[in-house]
């Protein structure tokens, strides 16, 4: 098999998949590394952050922040308003809430073997 006929393959196989469910993988993916676990928790203690202060609080560099910023950004767990030349973020609360719901609802029956 070449590589357009993976990408074709894998294209054709997401269509088996619920919209809920492609979108709380992409949460997972997000969700996936450290750093974006320490922003998230940062971001919900303060209520909202400029990324320099953000920076601060993480053994990361500026761009590597505004990284892992985008990715969480790019899957609605956090948003962003630009205030002159910085960016204040905060966590979307409805996302992340329904983030939640959805990984509750799937470990409801943990423990049912």
């Amino acid at each position: 098999m070449n590589d357009l006929e993976s990408i074709i393959m894998a294209i054709s196989k997401k269509d088996e998949f619920t919209q809920e469910d492609i979108w709380l993988a992409d949460v997972a993916k997000a969700l996936s590394h450290p750093a974006r676990i320490r922003i998230l928790k940062i971001l919900n203690d303060m209520d909202s952050c400029m990324v320099g202060s953000l920076v601060d609080q993480l053994p990361l560099a500026q761009a590597t922040v505004s990284q892992h910023l985008k990715e969480l950004k790019r899957v609605g767990l956090i948003d962003g308003e630009i205030d002159g030349p910085k960016i204040c973020y905060c966590v979307n609360s409805k996302n992340l809430a329904k983030a939640k719901a959805a990984l509750d609802k799937m470990f409801s029956k943990i423990g049912c073997c």
